[in-house]
């Protein structure tokens, strides 16, 4: 089995293959299909992230549903994820790792999330997560009873992710292909 350093990177390597607007349609394909999810359909409040160039792009996403539903992020303060909710691009601004972060209060009502997209470097078919390795978004989902949707680039899918009992698996995985895994 690949440690996790291998398959990092494996996938860092596999990700300069496609140029950012290759990956943009990717993600575009991604979203749509996503957008069929029952779960994410019913959702009135769901937890997303603003990508960064190499993750599934989700601007367009967040904007567009953030009109129909409450749309959090989050945002890096120390070693830990806490969530806002997003009020539109322009009261978003550089964060930790610059990454765009809203601005505003903590949310905390974490009982209300309905769903979670969650992105990573890498996810097996049983919906085991390998992340960038800081371990942010694993203690951040300890914390939150919801269900959680692993979203990646078909490139990205492991055989198998080397996993322990402080990773937190998703209950599905979406590519470009559509739903690819259940816990």
């Amino acid at each position: 089995m690949e440690t996790k350093d291998e398959i990092r990177k494996r996938i860092s390597e596999k990700k300069k293959e496609f140029s950012e607007s290759e990956l943009k349609a990717l993600s575009s394909t991604i979203m749509e299909k996503l957008e069929d999810n029952v779960v994410l359909k019913c959702a009135k409040t769901v937890l997303l992230y603003y990508s960064l160039p190499d993750e599934v792009f989700t601007h367009d996403f967040v904007e567009k549903w953030s009109k129909e539903k409450t749309i959090l992020l989050p945002v890096v303060k120390g070693d830990e994820l806490e969530i806002r909710v997003y009020a539109g691009s322009e009261c978003m601004q550089k964060g930790s790792f610059n990454i765009d972060e809203p601005q505003g209060e903590a949310y905390n009502d974490l009982i209300s999330i309905d769903a979670a997209v969650i992105p990573g470097v890498s996810f097996d078919r049983h919906g085991n997560r390998l992340g960038r390795g800081k371990g942010f978004y694993d203690r951040f989902l300890k914390k939150l009873n919801t269900f959680k949707i692993g979203v990646c680039f078909g490139f990205q899918l492991s055989e198998e992710i080397p996993h322990s009992e402080h990773d937190v698996a998703m209950d599905e995985v979406w590519t470009e292909d559509g739903y690819v895994s259940k816990k």
